[in-house]
C-alpha cells in the first residue's frame, strides 16, 4: 500500500505563505491571515516584522500553551482597518467554478479547509463520470457546505447533515452564491441520522464525512471520534450502493495515522486499492504543513 500526499495544487485564491512557532500565515483571495496552528512546531522562515506587515488580520488565543488547544479556548481577531468581517473566494477546476463565503469566526476558523480542494475535484469528476440521473449524495458533519455545493453542481441530489445552525445557514449562503438550489438541509446529530437512515433502508451513491475529534449534537448528543467512528462506518456501509459509488473519510484528529481510517473502513467495506494518506498545504516558504488524513474509494 502506498500512502499518498494531497495538496490543493491549482487554487489561485489560496496560498500558504509561511508557518512556524505554532502559527500559519495564509492568503485567502485578497486578504492574508495569521492564525494558530498546533502542528507548526518549527521556526518561521519569515521574520516577525514580515508577518505583521503582511497580515490583514491576526487571531490570538488567550492561553499560555500554544501547542495544545481546542475550540473552547478563548481568543479573538485583531483586524487591520481594511479587513472586512466577510468576503468571497473562488475555486476553479475544469468546468467547476465555485464561490465561497469566508468570515472571521470566534474560533479562528474562516469557513473553509483549503486542502479539501482535492476531494472536491474527486467528487466532481466521479459524479460527472456516472450516467445516473441525480445520484444521491450524503454529506455528514458537512460544515459550511463546499462539498455539498460541488456535488450539487455536478448534478447530484444532496443531503447535508450538520449539528450547527450557523453552519447550516452559512452552507445555504454558499449554495445561493453558486446559483444552486434544493440541497436538503438536516439539522441533526450525524450519528443519529445515519442510524435512522439504515432503519429506513435508504441508499446513497456517495457518502462524504469529516467527523471532528469531539462534538455535540443539537440535543446534547456526545460525539467522540475514537469511540464512535467504527460504529458510524459500520452503519454507513449499509447506506452505500454496491456499484457506481464513492466514499470519502477525512480526519483532523492530531496524532491519528492514516492507517486508522484504512483499518476501520476495511473492516466494513469490501474494497480494493483505496486512496489513503495525508492532506498538506504546500508552502511558499520551505516548510509544508500537514493538515489531516483521508481515505477515499470509488467503484
Amino acid at each position: 500500500m502506498n500512502l499518498k500526499l494531497l495538496y490543493p495544487s491549482s487554487w489561485k485564491d489560496y496560498e500558504l505563505i509561511d508557518s512556524g512557532d505554532g502559527q500559519k500565515l495564509e492568503r485567502f483571495g485578497r486578504y492574508t491571515l495569521s492564525r494558530p496552528e498546533p502542528q507548526a512546531i518549527w521556526s518561521k522562515v519569515l521574520s516577525e516584522k514580515e508577518w505583521l506587515s503582511m497580515a490583514d488580520a491576526r487571531f490570538e488565543r488567550e492561553q499560555k500553551d500554544k501547542f495544545r488547544f481546542s475550540d473552547e479556548v478563548k481568543g479573538g481577531w485583531k483586524r487591520g482597518k481594511n479587513m472586512p468581517e466577510s468576503w468571497q473566494v473562488h475555486y476553479q477546476y475544469n468546468n467547476l467554478s465555485l464561490t465561497l463565503r469566508l468570515a472571521l469566526t470566534g474560533f479562528g476558523h474562516v469557513g473553509v479547509f483549503p486542502e479539501q480542494g482535492e476531494n472536491w475535484n474527486f467528487i466532481y469528476d466521479t459524479i460527472q463520470s456516472w450516467k445516473i440521473s441525480k445520484p444521491r449524495i450524503l454529506n455528514l458533519f458537512a460544515y459550511t457546505g463546499a462539498a455539498s455545493v460541488v456535488a450539487k453542481s455536478a448534478g447530484a441530489d444532496v443531503t447535508h447533515v450538520d449539528a450547527s445552525r450557523p453552519g447550516l445557514n452559512w452552507a445555504n449562503q454558499n449554495m445561493q452564491l453558486n446559483n444552486q438550489s434544493d440541497i436538503r438541509w438536516v439539522y441533526e446529530d450525524a450519528f443519529k441520522f445515519v442510524r435512522r437512515e439504515v432503519k429506513r433502508g435508504n441508499k446513497y451513491q456517495g457518502i462524504i464525512m469529516d467527523p471532528p475529534p469531539y462534538g455535540r449534537g443539537p440535543e446534547g448528543e456526545k460525539w467522540t471520534l475514537q469511540e464512535q467512528l467504527n460504529e458510524l462506518i459500520s452503519m454507513s456501509s449499509h447506506l452505500l450502493e454496491k456499484n457506481e459509488c464513492f466514499f470519502i473519510l477525512s480526519m483532523y484528529a492530531v496524532g491519528l495515522s492514516p492507517l486508522v481510517g484504512l483499518n476501520v473502513v476495511n473492516t466494513h467495506f469490501e474494497i480494493q486499492a483505496p486512496e489513503v494518506g495525508e492532506f498538506f498545504l504546500k508552502s511558499k516558504n520551505k516548510n509544508d504543513l500537514p493538515m489531516g488524513t483521508f481515505l477515499r474509494f470509488r467503484k
